[in-house]
């Protein structure tokens, strides 16, 4: 049996950044892009108990798909500190436990990822964004999944009014500025979220690709 084509996807999410970064990806190739707010109903939210970035993302993929009866896109994305021995990792978006919206909970993370850092010199702040992507069936069954990485130094004091969560601290060296200082476009073509979106959009056009020579 031929595989279906995929040409919408729900993206797990209500965070609007990250849909825009994931839309500014997929519907150049044809596919319509949706929000969790953008097909109504309440879904309770699955319990991202992994160990690794992929592992939530499957969780979240695979739930979702289910709940929705949709093709579902899940990230599970945050910021590993080589002097923190890989933290806040798969705890980024609660690293520091306190806030009740979006920009609460990213002003208390920043505050607690530079008082983490203090008196470490910039030799030693290497650090990452990380993201895993995991794209699934309403049955199950996974599609693809991807993974991308965007490297830089941690900073203490934030630049950049762009982006959202610890943009404003990962300064890109051989940019001399931080990914809050990239506009949207340049962040895009070289950001974590960026590289595993476009692996995915890979992924479905190969699908895509086997699809019609089976069909020919």
């Amino acid at each position: 049996m031929s595989q279906r084509p995929i040409d919408e996807v729900l993206v797990a999410t209500s965070n609007p950044h990250k849909i825009e970064e994931i839309r500014a990806v997929l519907e150049p190739l044809g596919m319509r892009v949706l929000g969790l707010d953008d097909v109504g109903g309440t879904f309770p939210e699955p319990e991202e108990d992994g160990a690794t970035f992929e592992e939530n993302a499957r969780i979240k993929a695979i739930a979702y798909a289910g709940m929705t009866g949709r093709a579902c896109l899940a990230d599970d994305s945050g910021l590993e500190v080589d002097a923190l021995d890989g933290a806040p990792g798969v705890h980024s978006a609660r690293f520091a436990g306190i806030g009740s919206t979006r920009a609460e909970r990213d002003r208390a993370n920043n505050a607690l990822l530079v008082a983490r850092l203090r008196g470490v010199p910039p030799e030693r702040r290497a650090a990452r964004f990380v993201c895993a992507m995991c794209l699934a069936e309403p049955n199950g069954a996974i599609v693809a999944e991807a993974r991308g990485a965007f490297p830089g130094v941690i900073v203490d004091e934030p630049r950049g009014s762009n982006g959202f969560g610890y943009d404003p601290h990962l300064l890109l060296p051989e940019e001399g500025r931080t990914s809050a200082e990239l506009s949207p476009d340049e962040k895009n073509a070289r950001s974590h979220r960026g590289q595993a979106t476009r692996l995915i959009a890979s992924a479905l056009q190969a699908r895509g690709a086997r699809r019609g020579a089976a069909t020919s």
